[in-house]
């Protein structure tokens, strides 16, 4: 009896230990990147402040930029035409590369992903986010892209280049981007337990995002409106660009949920934030300025 409480006793010692430890863990863990930047651009017109930024974080004129069409119809892709190269060189950035495949084993091919492996930066252009998922996802460019990230690098990307960037997918879907969750919904996890949607006053997608948190409590929702981008570095976003960002969380959704203090308080289930204004991924609050 004296041996069977002892074990008990060791058992329930090391269940406790555990937890102790995962919890530390979960704590040390970062929501965005650990090095390196993320731009994530809501779609439409994106202002110089934006592209000024992204060439900063990427090292100015001697960046190393991989423009990513992959998104884009084939027609649009098959002209040859890049207006975010013919753009950035405009701007003084000599390397700019395209790089696009709609082939998973071209994907994991090294010859493939040897731009990547000098590059600084990576801009992924709009369309639908699901074709970046089919090429990209689990591949060895998808590592690649996590590897420049990890070396101080920026990836940035507009409209369906920002769903891309999220953990969760919404609009994923192949029939149309009606379908909030739809057949894909995995994306690339450069920021962690988070969605994003794009375009949001602008198309009047305010609303959308509220019945995918309401579903799925555990992410974050972010949604982007045009011509604005969130600047992610480690736990920290701050606003840039001309409109707003909306936040939906989970625990804003009830009728006795406490009511925020701070300059984006609201009575909803999410609200806004404009330019300069910065927020804290991990503890999912307003910073104040």
């Amino acid at each position: 009896m004296f041996l069977k409480k002892q074990c008990s006793l060791f058992l329930l010692l090391n269940v406790l230990l555990c937890a102790t430890l995962t919890r530390a863990q979960d704590n040390t863990l970062t929501v965005g990147p650990t090095q390196g930047a993320l731009i994530i651009v809501g779609g439409g017109k994106v202002g110089p402040d934006i592209w000024a930024r992204f060439i900063e974080l990427a090292g100015g004129e001697g960046a190393n930029i991989v423009v990513i069409p992959t998104a884009n119809e084939d027609a649009s892709i098959a002209t040859g035409v890049s207006v975010e190269k013919d753009l950035l060189q405009r701007l003084g950035v000599d390397n700019v590369t395209i790089l696009h495949t709609r082939d998973r084993k071209q994907a994991d091919d090294p010859g493939f992903v040897a731009a990547l492996r000098k590059a600084t930066g990576i801009w992924f252009t709009g369309g639908r986010h699901w074709r970046l998922a089919d090429s990209y996802l689990n591949t060895l460019a998808h590592r690649e892209f996590k590897a420049l990230l990890a070396r101080g690098g920026v990836i940035a990307g507009t409209s369906a280049g920002a769903t891309i960037q999220g953990s969760f997918m919404v609009r994923g879907d192949t029939k149309g981007n009606t379908l909030m969750i739809g057949d894909h919904i995995e994306g690339l996890d450069f920021i962690h337990n988070v969605t994003i949607d794009q375009h949001l006053l602008t198309r009047n997608r305010q609303f959308d995002l509220v019945e995918v948190i309401r579903q799925r409590p555990e992410l974050l929702g972010i949604g982007i409106d045009e011509s604005t981008a969130i600047v992610v570095q480690k736990d920290i976003f701050e606003v840039i660009g001309n409109s707003f960002v909306a936040i939906y969380d989970a625990k804003n959704f009830s009728a006795d949920a406490p009511k925020t203090t701070d300059e984006a308080a609201s009575s909803g289930p999410f609200y806004f934030l404009g330019k300069g204004q910065r927020f804290d991924l991990k503890e999912r609050r307003v910073l104040r300025r």
